[in-house]
């Protein structure tokens, strides 16, 4: 079996209970059969409080004020304390460890929800580095895995991060020809001309395209309102996605009202003062353009490939990108809150956040892509116009 993972995927290190926002609330922790089975044959008190704290039905543990029923008042686990780390399920031995599987290769990666993987993720000053490396397991059989289309999708992933860390180019241009990439790798997909990727890939980024790509991207610019109008009505996604954190909706909405509840024209006037302050045109571009571009690469190393099981290239790449610019407004919002300061920590809040709600739930994913595959505003023409209006 090969494995991959960022250069990083080793340097985390939990904090327990001195974490800001504990992993064992606000979402329903699933338990593997192998974990249910022991939790079902443990003896004594500590077993039958076990039995007694598991949803059998969903294969979950019980929650309590949307607590883990395992999580005690100092933010430790009791089933780590009382039985031992052996006794823990995957999910919790694992987080924030991530796993993909294809066929005769596990990519692992650290979870964007996770506040102390988003510092290491987000903090990476040098581009990421994918390792590679093989054991002795064998390799899992995949019933009617595309391996051509696998092959593809790998080489596009490889040429995307690729200009996702090619520093001299403007990070929203880069974001944007990722996302064209996306959709003429789409194109082909739904054209039966799988082949013809080679050549699209083989093309992506060289200085041509990117010259003509900028040129076509100042020759369709947004105008102000509508860039405003736009980002509200994509903002309002939140809305329509499932709750995981109790404090989120109030979140967002003292969000949405800082960035959107003056009118357009304060909306744009803050966020080209935010932009010469901290973001895109100061000073410190370098550092927010690197912030950008590691949660690009997170996103399309972690989930672009997984196009493979259901066809939906362009949709992996939709929600990487309206996540990109939904933590970016949420930035926005709390640089207006705080009178014009937002540090590192602040930002790996915001981005953590965002993680939470939308990847950390099926329904929120699946509903995302959908939402992006059905509604104009988020088709790739439209986003591209607004990545570039930067």
């Amino acid at each position: 079996m090969e494995y991959r993972i960022p250069h990083y995927f080793n340097d985390f290190q939990c904090v327990a209970a001195e974490c800001k926002d504990t992993c064992c609330a606000g979402w329903a922790i699933m338990i593997d059969e192998k974990s249910l089975e022991k939790y079902k044959n443990l003896e004594g008190p500590f077993g039958n409080r076990l039995r007694n704290s598991i949803n059998w039905e969903e294969g979950s543990f019980q929650q309590y004020e949307r607590r883990c029923a395992f999580l005690n008042e100092q933010n430790l686990c009791d089933i780590h304390m009382e039985a031992g780390e052996h006794m823990l399920c995957d999910t919790c031995r694992d987080y924030p460890r991530h796993k993909e599987e294809y066929e005769g290769l596990r990519e692992g990666s650290l979870s964007l929800s996770c506040i102390e993987a988003a510092k290491i993720i987000l903090g990476c000053k040098e581009p990421v580095q994918f390792i590679s490396f093989e054991d002795e397991e064998e390799d899992e059989e995949f019933e009617d895995f595309d391996y051509l289309l696998f092959t593809k999708l790998m080489d596009a992933r490889e040429k995307m991060i690729w200009l996702l860390q090619k520093r001299d180019v403007d990070i929203m241009i880069r974001i944007s020809m990722v996302l064209d990439l996306a959709q003429k790798m789409q194109d082909a997909l739904d054209a039966d001309e799988v082949f013809q990727m080679d050549e699209l890939i083989e093309n992506f980024g060289n200085m041509d395209q990117l010259i003509e790509f900028q040129k076509d991207a100042e020759s369709h610019p947004i105008g102000e309102n509508e860039y405003c109008s736009t980002m509200r009505k994509i903002f309002r996604i939140f809305n329509k996605l499932e709750v995981l954190k109790a404090d989120w909706p109030e979140y967002v909405k003292k969000a949405e009202f800082a960035l959107y509840g003056e009118g357009q024209s304060v909306y744009e006037e803050n966020r080209q003062r935010f932009h010469k302050s901290i973001g895109l045109k100061s000073n410190c571009y370098e550092i927010w353009s690197c912030w950008l571009e590691q949660m690009m690469v997170y996103f399309v190393f972690t989930y672009f490939c997984g196009a493979v099981y259901d066809d939906n290239i362009i949709g992996k790449m939709q929600t990487a990108v309206v996540s990109v610019l939904l933590t970016q407004e949420l930035s926005i919002a709390k640089w207006i809150e705080q009178k014009e300061h937002l540090d590192f920590d602040g930002f790996v809040d915001i981005a953590h956040r965002v993680s939470r709600e939308i990847e950390h739930s099926d329904l929120n994913l699946n509903r995302v892509e959908k939402i992006c595959a059905k509604t104009p505003f988020f088709q790739s023409e439209q986003l591209k116009r607004i990545l570039t209006r930067f």
